[in-house]
């Protein structure tokens, strides 16, 4: 599994800095709360994509479970901190997502404003399973290691999901161009930030 979820695969155009991993090591409190809210965020996005968009029939019973999974993900990243007597904190500012919201087009009809949802969440979920697979390779907390691996192939699932979803509603085509436009806006933010150890992103 952990030779499929390759950048290429995923689509991403840039690797995560390999120092990020060192300094996430050395900042695993920090990682854990950070990674806290993202799933915390995964979860209320996918029910404002509810919100937003009740008459997308197929999008509500596919995303639905999401919710639940993303919510739990944030109750098991709890207890990681819990067990290691470590405090939940509080939010910080997300940047990197802060960036890519403004790679979303507005206007356009109904399917396009969703279909540009839909991808952002594919994007973030894509990085996300990067991030975690690195963890999940080169972190020394075994149960961390394991918890991470877990983690990252359920947010693939999640991955493939949106992106299955905004070709249900664009033409293939029209999605994939649009995939890539939003690939290489990413790797560009990706570049552009500081590669801290306190931040998932």
């Amino acid at each position: 599994m952990t030779e499929e979820l390759s950048n290429h695969l995923l689509g991403l155009q840039l690797p995560t800095d390999p120092r990020w991993v060192n300094i996430a090591q050395m900042n695993i409190e920090e990682i854990l709360v950070d990674h806290a809210y993202c799933e915390q965020k995964a979860a209320s996005s996918c029910i404002s994509l509810i919100v937003l968009f009740p008459e997308k029939t197929e999008m509500v019973e596919m995303i639905t479970p999401v919710v639940a999974e993303e919510w739990n993900h944030f109750e098991r990243v709890l207890e990681q901190l819990k067990k290691r007597g470590m405090s939940f904190g509080q939010a910080r500012k997300d940047e990197y997502v802060i960036q890519l919201q403004k790679v979303v087009r507005k206007g356009g009809s109904r399917d396009q404003q969703l279909v540009e949802r839909l991808l952002m969440n594919a994007l973030i979920e894509a990085r996300s399973c990067e991030r975690f697979k690195i963890l999940s390779q080169n972190i020394q907390d075994q149960e961390l290691k394991n918890f991470y691996y877990e983690l990252m192939v359920s947010e693939a699932g999640h991955y493939k999901n949106f992106i299955s979803l905004a070709k249900h509603y664009m033409p293939d085509d029209y999605v994939l161009n649009r995939w890539k436009e939003f690939l290489i806006e990413e790797a560009k933010i990706l570049k552009s930030l500081e590669v801290r150890g306190d931040r998932m992103h």
